[in-house]
């Protein structure tokens, strides 16, 4: 998800500067634990965001504050990426390559044509590369030590349902600027970080536009791009937060809200409802499985399912050849998949399924589990309004524990690492 996020802007937001080759003098800057951060990866990184900042016509902080700014995220991202690699999280070459052929893809080019494209911009594709495979190592890191070890119980799902009952469900197109607490801060600590978000405030109440005060103030990782966060639905978002956005109309600002992370100030540039009817035609359907293996080739799989498939039309049982001779784990229940709606299956199987009469047996189909036959038993409507709202519910109540978990999980790495600024050796 992270790596789509980035292919997709991929144009746009790297800069030339950012794969450049830089001859100059050179000098740490900062100590992450074994690891150096030199002058000119730092002035790398911040001519890229100035560049950023430019193209969305945003005014650019002052020196030292983009300085700052830019090399406390180049330190986290440090953090991580020595995180990942000693707990053995590795990026290698065939799934690099996959992933920037994908890339191209959604750039809708070949691989050469978009090689060529950066580099008419003047990137550098090894430096492209290898900022590509840390992307997709700081995203496995965060699927490994956060996301699949969320949790949702069907009773929290159940709360929230309550809690939501006659309740149009909102999801807000939002910016923020934050202001970050560390882990356990004393009074001192959380003293000045409300002088600073309060700071922002003022700028605000100025006139100053909310993406420039974002790009002085906020310490969130989209602090460059207006503080912009995208869509987010109620659901993921503290009731805290939702109950301010709720009073607020387009282009409205909260007042300054304190989370266990530290500090927020929202815009919400927008907001809709989410409250709709959900009606789908589900397919009750049957298959036959056979997978090609080292024993099983491909040429015997598909023979063996077209014989099955002459004993079908001339009279036998599918659920009885399902249960002899499927591969699949519905073979004991004569290969029966219930009642499927839209976008289940893979879009091989799917595109076959929805082709079929009812009653009527596919030819032998290829997806990627293996070679199936198909029956349709059924179709019909289906109000899977509730359904959804849960499916919806319990991806909004992880995300929003996820982000919960790897702001308070970062703020540990961080206070775990030796870290030493250099900044004043000059």
């Amino acid at each position: 998800m992270h790596l789509l996020r980035t292919a997709t802007l991929t144009l746009t937001l790297l800069s030339s500067s950012l794969m450049a080759e830089i001859i100059t003098a050179d000098r740490v800057i900062a100590v992450v634990n074994r690891n150096a951060i030199t002058q000119v990866e730092l002035q790398q990184k911040m001519n890229t965001v100035r560049e950023n900042l430019a193209k969305q016509s945003v005014k650019a902080p002052p020196n030292e504050v983009l300085l700052q700014q830019v090399l406390d995220r180049m330190i986290i991202d440090q953090i991580q990426i020595q995180f990942a690699q000693q707990t053995g999280i590795r990026i290698d070459d065939n799934q690099l390559e996959n992933a920037i052929n994908r890339i191209a893809a959604q750039n809708q080019m070949s691989l050469p044509e978009f090689r060529k494209k950066l580099e008419e911009t003047g990137m550098n594709w090894r430096g492209f590369r290898e900022q590509i495979r840390q992307d997709m190592l700081l995203g496995r890191l965060k699927e490994r030590e956060i996301d699949n070890k969320v949790v949702v119980t069907e009773s929290e799902i159940d709360d929230y349902l309550k809690l939501a009952a006659n309740k149009a469900q909102m999801e807000y197109d939002l910016a923020q600027i934050f202001i970050p607490l560390p882990e356990n801060a004393n009074p001192d600590q959380i003293q000045e970080r409300r002088i600073k978000i309060q700071a922002a405030r003022k700028e605000l109440e100025a006139g100053t536009s909310f993406a420039s005060v974002a790009a002085s103030f906020s310490a969130d990782k989209n602090a460059n791009n207006g503080g912009a966060l995208g869509w987010r639905p109620a659901g993921s978002l503290p009731p805290a937060f939702t109950s301010l956005l709720d009073k607020l109309e387009a282009g409205g600002l909260t007042d300054i809200v304190r989370s266990p992370a530290g500090f927020h100030i929202f815009k919400l540039l927008d907001k809709r409802s989410q409250q709709e009817q959900v009606v789908v035609e589900q397919t009750n359907a049957r298959h036959i499985l056979i997978r090609s293996n080292e024993i099983t080739s491909t040429t015997d799989a598909k023979q063996k399912l077209s014989q099955l498939r002459i004993r079908l039309v001339n009279g036998e049982k599918f659920e009885d050849l399902a249960k002899a001779f499927s591969d699949d784990a519905t073979a004991p229940k004569g290969g029966d998949l219930g009642w499927l709606n839209p976008g289940e299956t893979v879009p091989e199987f799917e595109k076959a399924m929805n082709a079929l009469k009812i009653g009527e047996i596919s030819t032998v189909i290829q997806s990627p589990f293996g070679f199936h036959l198909i029956r349709v038993d059924g179709r019909r409507k289906q109000d899977v309004t509730l359904e959804r709202a849960r499916f919806k519910i319990r991806s909004e109540l992880k995300q929003r524990k996820a982000e919960e978990q790897y702001d308070d999980w970062i703020r540990q790495l961080r206070d775990r690492a030796h870290v030493e600024i250099r900044l004043k050796d000059e």
